[in-house]
C-alpha cells in the first residue's frame, strides 16, 4: 500500500512531505535560478527516492506552454539548414519538446505570414534565419513585444534584441579568398544572394579586404547579384562567363550558385579548375564527388541549430535575464579540393 501511495504522489503530497511550498519544489523540479543548488538536491532526491513523476499534461496546463518550438527557415532542402534542423531537433528532444518547421522559401510576405501565426502563442520560442528578401523586421518585433522567446541564427537580424548564433563569414571568405590568391587567381568574380543578409554583406567585406591586402582592385562586372529565380542566376553566371572581361575564379556565396556555375561550366565546355577555379561556402555532402571535386568553406551547421536550441531554452525556462545581446560566433573550415586546383 505504502509503495502504491508512492507511486501515485503528486506535487502537493511531494511537498507537504519537504516541508516547503508547491511553488518551491515545482521550480526546484524545474532548475529555475530561484532555487538554491542546496534546495534543488533536497528536492531531487526526496522526489527521486518517493518516485515521484510530473504529469507533464497537468504540468503544460499549469505553465500554459505548448512544450513545442518553432524553426523559421528559407528552405529545408538547402544542405546547410536541413543539418541546422538536425542539431536543433536533437536538443528539443532531450527537453522533451517537439519542433515545428516553417519553411519560407526566401519570401518575406511568408515569413510575415508565419510570424503571425505565431503571435498567440502556439510555441514557447521561435528560432528564425531570415529570407533574402528581408529588409523589414518589425515582424520580429512584434513578437519581442508579446514576450515569445526569439533567436536568429546564420542569417540575423542585426537591429533586432535577441540572441544571434552564427559563423565567422568575414575571415572565412578572407581566408577563401586567400586561397585563391596563392592559386595565382586576379580576377575573381563573387556571387552574392543578397544585399542586405547580414552573412551576404560579411563575406562581401572579406572577399573585398582579401583583394586589397593583395593590392588588387574590385572589378564591378565581376560582381553578380543573384536572387532567388533559378533561371536567371544560370543566365547571369552565363554572360559572366562569356564577357570580355570574365573571371578566373568564382567566389559563390552559397552553394546553389556554385552548383548553377557548374552546370553552365559544362555547357559551355569551360574546364574547372584549369579554365575558371570555384570555391563556395557550402555543406552539400556530395561535393567530394562532384567532378572536380568542390573546394567549399562549410559551415558547423549541427553544432549552429543545437547550440541555438540550447540558447533558446535558457530564455524559455527564464534562467538568464540578459541574454539578448549574446552573440555566438562559431567557425567554419576551409575544405580544399580539386576544383581550385593548385598553387601556380
Amino acid at each position: 500500500m505504502l509503495r502504491l501511495a508512492y507511486i501515485i504522489m503528486n506535487l502537493k503530497e511531494l511537498s507537504k512531505v519537504l516541508k516547503l511550498s508547491i511553488s518551491t519544489v515545482s521550480k526546484a523540479l524545474n532548475d529555475s535560478s530561484e532555487i538554491s543548488a542546496a534546495t534543488k538536491k533536497k528536492v531531487v532526491a526526496k522526489a527521486k527516492a518517493l518516485n515521484y513523476h510530473a504529469n507533464p499534461f497537468a504540468s503544460n496546463l499549469r505553465s500554459q506552454k505548448s512544450k513545442t518550438i518553432a524553426v523559421i527557415i528559407p528552405a529545408i532542402a538547402n544542405n546547410f539548414f536541413s543539418l541546422a534542423i538536425n542539431g536543433a531537433e536533437s536538443y528539443a528532444q532531450g527537453k522533451d519538446y517537439h519542433v515545428l518547421i516553417y519553411q519560407t522559401h526566401e519570401e518575406l510576405q511568408k515569413e510575415i505570414a508565419i510570424c503571425k501565426h505565431l503571435y498567440n502563442g502556439r510555441v514557447d520560442g521561435i528560432m528564425v534565419s531570415l529570407t533574402r528578401q528581408t529588409n523589414d523586421t518589425a515582424h520580429f518585433l512584434d513578437l519581442k513585444k508579446k514576450g515569445i522567446p526569439l533567436v536568429f541564427f546564420d542569417r540575423v537580424a542585426e537591429k533586432i534584441d535577441a540572441p544571434k548564433i552564427t559563423t565567422d563569414d568575414y575571415e572565412s571568405a578572407f581566408i577563401g579568398m586567400q586561397h585563391l590568391l596563392k592559386t595565382g587567381c586576379k580576377k575573381i568574380a563573387f556571387l552574392s544572394i543578397s544585399d542586405t543578409l547580414s552573412i551576404s554583406n560579411k563575406r562581401h567585406d572579406g572577399f573585398i579586404d582579401a583583394l586589397k591586402k593583395h593590392k588588387i582592385k574590385p572589378e564591378k562586372n565581376l560582381m553578380l547579384a543573384c536572387d532567388n529565380d533559378e533561371n536567371a542566376n544560370k543566365k547571369k553566371i552565363k554572360k559572366l562567363l562569356t564577357q570580355k572581361n570574365k573571371p578566373d575564379a568564382i567566389f559563390a556565396c552559397v552553394e546553389e550558385l556554385a552548383i548553377a556555375s557548374y552546370e553552365i561550366c559544362e555547357e559551355l565546355k569551360i574546364k574547372i579548375p584549369q579554365d575558371v577555379k570555384i570555391i563556395s561556402y557550402s555543406n552539400l555532402q556530395t561535393a567530394s564527388i562532384l567532378n572536380p571535386a568542390l573546394t567549399t568553406i562549410t559551415q558547423p551547421a549541427y553544432e549552429i541549430g543545437r547550440k541555438a536550441a540550447s540558447i533558446l531554452f535558457r530564455l524559455i525556462n527564464k534562467k538568464e535575464p540578459n541574454l539578448s545581446e549574446e552573440n555566438t560566433v562559431l567557425k567554419s573550415t576551409l575544405i580544399v579540393r580539386k576544383s581550385t586546383g593548385e598553387k601556380k
